[in-house]
């Protein structure tokens, strides 16, 4: 039966026939201009196709003489949504968040304390270089050569690293030192590459659709393909991956990283390294990056951002590096000197001790402990309601929902996630992973478009509360059928939560 929620009728009341939801749902739209959901999405500022001629401008969109909005990323655009369902960050503990890009940051069983005190010399109150402390850059130089490049003749050194506030800040920055050239990115990622490739209109972006059928593996063969025929000279990626929970590694990551050794740049997103989910016991403790498989760190062209926002939890704390060689850093000083200044001066000197290794075999080990057994609690609570994952994450802390044996809306991302607004709990539409820069697509064609992203970044209690909601919504179709679904969205933020915004 299509909806797969086996739920026992309710004394008084009729459950709806299978010929019943399946005349529902064939009423239901195939195109987003019929769809509620996906005309709200498209009203967002920044949101409509780029490059459709004729060109017009929204008069009521883009008001001031030459700006336009580049659009907003996935957790952006659906805390907005949120906020138009009364959500607000002084009563978030009445919704469940598993839209949150983030882990949750407070203590673990056997991990190490939370920092709570930060020290403030007098000349941490001067700006710290764009490159960073000398001393955080060392022991980054450190914590790689210990983990990954033991024996190996070429180590890291602090001119091989940059420290960046935050992640994105790390993309935009090599961004802007990238030239004309064509870059190589897969569907589906990490929702913040659409806007990075929009903005930075010198990269000319190159889509690749990875293969579900494939467990969204890395394609090196076609990646070798598109060097020689189309010209790639830059390779963009996460790994482990936003959003399907994959990872590339083994030989399929050293092969990877060998392209950079023949005229390809390779940048890749390592944030979820640590998050890495073994079947045995003696496995944890393991990490990924593909600093294993680089040979000359000056002469290789590959890549690395990475920091505390997520291994170590530590998202408020801005503070993450770039990783490469050592030309390139000159070019990511002079980047940051126009873009964000450089990162915080005394959290970049808070940062050094938590880069110890001692340190931090006891802070991954306790992490990857603890978010395996959150994960396999969210995948068995999923299965009970005839969700079941197709491919289970075995890294990050994401769940790639596929949501095609639902009926009509809800079997598509968008509707979905509204109807779960209704319910104080927040999911992301695949739709954010579907890189599509310029929008043009019609989002019932992405190949996204039947997914929606859960994170078990939050707490336990968080992700039963989240399940629960999706429980709920799946009881009311099996009930009522599915009339009710795909309409009465709210639009409008009230007054009372206006102006708030979140980052992840």
């Amino acid at each position: 039966m299509p909806l797969d929620v086996p739920t026992p009728p309710i004394s008084g009341r009729t459950t709806p026939s299978f010929k019943d939801i399946v005349r529902d749902a064939v009423k239901h739209y195939k195109h987003e201009k019929e769809s509620e959901a996906h005309q709200i999405f498209r009203q967002q500022a920044g949101h409509n196709p780029k490059g459709v001629l004729p060109q017009t401008v929204n008069p009521d969109e883009e008001t001031v003489p030459g700006i336009l909005h580049p659009g907003s990323t996935g957790v952006i655009y659906c805390s907005d949504r949120a906020m138009a369902n009364g959500f607000s960050y002084t009563s978030s503990h009445e919704w469940a968040n598993l839209g949150q890009g983030a882990p949750e940051v407070g203590p673990l069983p056997n991990a190490p304390p939370r920092p709570d005190s930060i020290k403030m010399p007098l000349d941490t109150l001067e700006y710290a270089p764009t490159t960073g402390v000398k001393e955080l850059r060392e022991a980054v130089a450190h914590l790689y050569n210990h983990t990954y490049r033991q024996g190996k003749a070429s180590q890291y050194t602090f001119e091989n690293v940059c420290i960046v506030p935050g992640g994105r800040s790390g993309l935009s920055r090599l961004a802007a030192v990238i030239g004309d050239v064509y870059t190589s990115y897969q569907i589906p990622d990490y929702t913040a590459y659409d806007q990075v490739l929009s903005a930075f209109r010198r990269l000319v972006p190159v889509p690749t659709a990875l293969d579900q059928k494939k467990k969204y593996g890395f394609d090196i063969e076609q990646a070798k393909r598109d060097i020689a025929n189309q010209g790639i000279a830059v390779i963009l990626a996460s790994n482990p991956r936003n959003p399907t929970g994959q990872v590339i590694k083994g030989k399929e990551l050293k092969d990877l990283v060998a392209l950079s050794r023949d005229g390809t740049t390779v940048i890749l997103d390592e944030f979820y390294s640590w998050y890495i989910y073994p079947e045995n016991e003696s496995e944890f403790g393991q990490s990924i990056s593909s600093a294993k498989y680089i040979e000359d760190v000056n002469e290789d062209s590959t890549i690395i951002i990475d920091g505390l926002t997520k291994n170590w939890r530590l998202p408020g704390w801005r503070v993450c590096w770039v990783i490469g060689p050592k030309n390139l850093v000159t070019a990511l000083s002079q980047s940051g000197s126009f873009l964000d200044g450089g990162a915080n001066h005394p959290m970049q000197l808070a940062a050094i001790p938590l880069l110890d290794p001692v340190h931090v075999k006891q802070e991954k080990l306790a992490l990857q402990k603890h978010f395996k057994a959150k994960r396999d609690h969210i995948l068995k609570r999923l299965k009970a309601l005839h969700l079941e994952v197709e491919i289970p994450p075995t890294s990050t802390f994401y769940i790639w929902l596929n949501l095609e044996r639902l009926p009509a809306p809800l079997n598509n991302g968008l509707t979905f996630f509204e109807e779960l607004l209704k319910e104080k709990t927040i999911v992301i539409p695949g739709i954010f992973f579907d890189i599509n820069p310029s929008h043009r697509r019609n989002l019932f064609n992405s190949p996204c478009h039947h997914f929606v992203r859960l994170s078990f970044g939050p707490p336990l209690e968080d992700l039963d509360k989240g399940i629960d909601a999706i429980d709920r919504v799946l009881k009311k179709a099996r009930k009522s059928g599915m009339q009710a679904f795909g309409q009465g969205y709210k639009t409008e933020i009230p007054d009372e939560v206006l102006g708030e915004s979140a980052v992840a």
